[in-house]
């Protein structure tokens, strides 16, 4: 219950009837000062109290409740009285405005601009290399204790698959376009979406922008589910960076739900299990999906379903860890804030050394013994257009017995993290090479760049309202 507003339309229909706070109290059964506090929304009434109002004032209980404020006015007040009590005026210590009917419209207008122009702002502030990174670390910490696994979603996701009449096998372009449709949407394709974005959602018209592109990163389908799942989930404008990435994972989740649905992947992988023969690459095949998709939702499932801890690594080939996940206690390189995103990956790691591989048709499977223990990983390279990227998955030792290519003969030791393993060059070459070495540095300027500013990271909101007013 939002008990300001409920306030603001009490007041407002108390006074509309020339009625004072000592004539509405004749009529219900509570005091005056207790009615003044609950139109102040600083009390909540009981269910009993707003039936008696509701006959007091003359109306219907759906009109006392009723979403809308009852005036420009009370919208006004509604919105200061919330502002006031919000975070983000405590923090400036100012003193709190008396809002009442001497208060005037104009004032109060002005007030509510100024709150308005304040919170634009502090939105569009850049958020720091430093502070995207621990939101990041916060959100993969939130994902370990859920084992990556997103119940409220899994079921929605469900719900829609049966609406839009899915009956089994891979979700095909046609069937993704068929949800969007049951979800009230129609589909554009343009040449001109614009360049900040992968698709562009008109909640007016409920229409979805698409674009058509030869590059292969982005599943076509991928993208159309990721837009309708911020529809679905319900998602505002992000808060801050940690809600924008939050919103990410969530409809990221969302459409892997949808093109490996749960019950079905579940009987695949429980199969696959009971035959010692999980494989990510038969997921892959089997859902008509990327290896990456696949993987993660691996990730999603194996915990929950199979009892099967696990790590996931997505690791450049020069090495650097795009991204990862981990509930199995493997120990990825992080900085002082626990952040991994950016770190080097041991190079004797199954993620690093899979670049080496000869053969690049098979999955290439490896045991490392490390500080935390010995895993089992798989892993596949992948070309993108920043460039030549590993994808692996990896599971304790004992868990090894359930996968394809638990046979390997190939193993290795990582030390890491002793700089002794990796951070050092061998003696031998340090003797010969030390001080008649210096490499020119490729100049990662991105390394310098601020995070891009506005609710939508990087996104030129002025450019995506003109491409939607040409497109209407």
């Amino acid at each position: 219950m939002d008990i300001i507003a409920l306030g603001r339309r009490i007041r407002f229909l108390r006074k509309n009837k020339g009625m004072t706070l000592d004539d509405v109290s004749s009529l219900v059964d509570a005091a005056p000062s207790h009615l003044s506090l609950l139109e102040n929304g600083k009390r909540e009434p009981k269910f009993s109290l707003l039936k008696s109002l509701a006959v007091a004032l003359d109306v219907s209980l759906d009109d006392l409740l009723g979403a809308e404020p009852p005036s420009r006015r009370a919208a006004l007040e509604i919105e200061l009285e919330r502002a006031q009590r919000g975070p983000l005026y405590d923090s400036l210590g100012l003193p709190k405005v008396r809002i009442s009917s001497r208060l005037p419209t104009d004032v109060l207008e002005s007030l509510v601009g100024l709150q308005r122009e304040l919170e634009r702002r502090l939105d569009e502030q850049t958020a720091t290399p430093e502070e995207a990174r621990r939101a990041n670390t916060q959100l993969r910490e939130q994902m370990r204790k859920r084992n990556n696994y997103y119940r409220e979603i899994e079921q929605e996701a469900g719900r829609i698959l049966k609406g839009a009449g899915h009956t089994g096998g891979p979700l095909s372009h046609h069937r993704s376009a068929d949800i969007a449709e049951y979800l009230g949407f129609s589909l554009r394709y343009v040449g001109n979406l614009p360049h900040s974005t992968r698709s562009v959602t008109d909640l007016k018209n409920h229409r979805i922008y698409l674009t058509q592109s030869e590059r292969s990163d982005h599943d076509p389908r991928s993208v159309l589910l990721q837009a309708l799942g911020h529809y679905v989930l319900g998602h505002e404008a992000p808060a801050d960076y940690a809600d924008f990435l939050s919103q990410r994972v969530a409809t990221n989740y969302f459409a892997a739900a949808l093109m490996m649905p749960e019950k079905e992947t579940t009987d695949f992988l429980h199969q696959a299990k009971k035959e010692r023969e999980l494989a990510v690459e038969d997921i892959r095949d089997a859902f008509a999906v990327s290896y990456e998709s696949a993987a993660h939702r691996f990730t999603n499932l194996a915990t929950e379903h199979l009892g099967i801890t696990c790590h996931f690594q997505k690791v450049h080939e020069s090495g650097i860890l795009h991204k990862a996940y981990e509930n199995d206690g493997v120990n990825f390189p992080s900085d002082h804030t626990g952040a991994i995103e950016g770190q080097s990956i041991c190079r004797y790691w199954t993620s690093r050394v899979v670049f080496d591989a000869v053969d690049k048709f098979r999955a290439f499977e490896q045991y490392t013994d490390t500080v935390n223990g010995t895993f089992w990983c798989t892993a596949r390279t992948e070309r993108h257009s920043s460039g030549m990227y590993s994808l692996s998955i990896g599971v304790p030792f004992e868990h090894a017995q359930w996968f394809r290519g638990r046979g390997t003969k190939e193993r290795c030791q990582s030390k890491c993290p002793d700089e002794s393993c990796c951070s050092r060059p061998p003696v031998e070459l340090s003797a010969t090479w030390s001080g008649n070495a210096w490499p020119a540095t490729r100049a990662n300027t991105h390394l310098l760049a601020a995070m891009p500013t506005g609710a939508f990271p990087g996104v030129d909101e002025t450019e995506v309202y003109r491409f939607l007013e040409k497109q209407a």
